[in-house]
């Protein structure tokens, strides 16, 4: 015990395997607020509540997990737990981060296949936009306050943030810049702003974190088994239905936005929104707007919206099968190819990435992309504000920017009214993310009804 009364930090005792199982099923139970709120959350019970692991080690692993392609938050999730237990530690942290959110989803589809009417979801979805806003806005004020310890940090977030917001710049550019800009500064003047996210905390010691070994062999073997158990249920329903049935077409589809899905979800739901209206017509573009709007009040990731689109495509689809049986495999389907590739992208490169986490260039190179995503997390923030308060958003242009830009006169006070209600209840009365889910999601059905 130290002498403040509270438990020595040197003192943190290693996991076992079922209290963290417990423990990532609370983060995957409560990880709503999209990338920006889970991240915090995982930030504050991983490093602040637990300690299990510092938060210097924690930033290295969201630096590297923000350069693959796929949900950034969830490949966190798998890379602590395999730190944390190996293998099977990643699987059961990244399948508990997924699941939740993916039932949910999955019932929601179900409902909104069969009545074709969310009325009644509209007024809870409105209150807990109001809440998912305040949650990130909150995780901007904490991943801000750890990220930005140096003027460099500052600029870089700064740039990154006008760079998105006002001239569009995609996310994989922002990424590659930031993180050249980090491996030159590091070159030049070591041990100057190589690491943006400094502040120890005291945690569980390196050498009682898991990490394997580097041989090629090992690679062969993870590449092996996650690349058969990707692709085995495509092939199976190709040989039961053909390549041109729908849960072939759905895979491989899927499968193919798991590689090349950079830039985030919303970058990547505006390709699936196009594809899935105007090429498949899977659904209509009302349709899709729902979908996600349903996916941003789940927990998980918001790229689960995916699963919904699966459902729709498959539930429409000329099959054998009942439609809400079709629908359900169609959804789950694009789960598996869409977050299996997840773990292949972790356990091939997480060892690699522990081996050279005491290189400084390196390190200056993924602290400076950490200083660029509290930018990017802004603009995710300003563009939830926008659509959320205002019922009408256009874009104001002037040379090569073009920045979304409210219509004024098309405020929400409603929406006003409940994102203050979310941000007293989060910052005044630290009431958690839970609590003013809840609060907000009972307002905005009750709203819904008056008006």
């Amino acid at each position: 015990m130290s002498e403040t009364g509270q438990p020595d930090a040197d003192a943190t005792s290693h996991p076992s395997f079922a209290e963290a199982t417990r423990v990532w099923a609370t983060i995957g139970l409560l990880s709503f607020g999209g990338p920006a709120g889970q991240i915090a959350l995982m930030h504050r019970i991983l490093v602040d509540e637990r300690r299990w692991i510092s938060e210097p080690r924690f930033l290295h692993a969201l630096n590297f997990c923000m350069l693959l392609p796929g949900p950034e938050a969830q490949q966190l999730a798998t890379y602590v737990g395999w730190l944390l237990h190996g293998t099977r530690g990643g699987v059961v942290a990244g399948t508990l981060f997924v699941l939740p959110g993916l039932a949910v989803i999955l019932g929601l589809s179900t409902l909104y296949a069969v009545y074709q009417d969310t009325g009644w979801l509209e007024g809870i979805f409105f209150g807990l936009k109001a809440a998912v806003l305040a949650i990130v806005i909150d995780a901007v004020i904490r991943i801000g306050r750890r990220a930005l310890k140096s003027r460099f940090a500052v600029i870089l977030a700064a740039i990154a943030f006008v760079a998105i917001f006002v001239f569009g710049v995609p996310f994989p550019v922002i990424v590659i810049l930031a993180g050249l800009a980090g491996y030159l500064r590091a070159r030049m003047a070591p041990g100057e702003g190589t690491a943006v996210g400094e502040g120890e905390s005291k945690a569980l010691e390196p050498d009682r974190l898991h990490s394997s070994e580097t041989t090629r062999s090992g690679a062969v073997r993870v590449i092996a088994t996650w690349g058969a158990l990707w692709a085995a249920p495509i092939v199976g329903f190709a040989l039961l239905g053909g390549w041109e049935s729908i849960y072939p077409r759905l895979a491989l589809f899927f499968s193919w936005l798991a590689v090349v899905t950079f830039g985030g979800a919303y970058a990547v739901l505006a390709y699936v929104a196009d594809a899935a209206v105007s090429s498949f017509g899977w659904l209509s573009a009302g349709e899709m707007l729902d979908g996600l709007a349903m996916a941003e009040t789940t927990p998980g990731p918001l790229i689960i919206v995916l699963s919904y689109v699966g459902y729709i495509a498959a539930f429409r689809a000329e099959t054998d099968l009942d439609p809400l049986i079709a629908g359900l495999i169609g959804g789950a389907l694009t789960a598996w190819v869409t977050f299996v590739p997840c773990f292949l992208w972790i356990f091939l490169g997480a060892p690699y990435v522990e081996k050279l986490r005491g290189n400084l260039r390196l390190s200056g190179a993924l602290s400076a992309i950490t200083a660029a995503v509290v930018g990017v997390i802004l603009n995710l923030a300003l563009w939830l504000g926008l659509h959320v308060l205002f019922r009408e958003v256009g874009v104001l242009e002037f040379g090569l920017a073009r920045p979304p830009w409210p219509v004024w006169g098309s405020v929400d006070p409603w929406a006003v009214g409940l994102m203050v209600v979310a941000i007293v209840a989060l910052f005044r009365f630290r009431l958690g993310v839970v609590p003013t889910l809840a609060i907000c999601a009972g307002l905005g059905l009750l709203v819904r009804f008056l008006a």
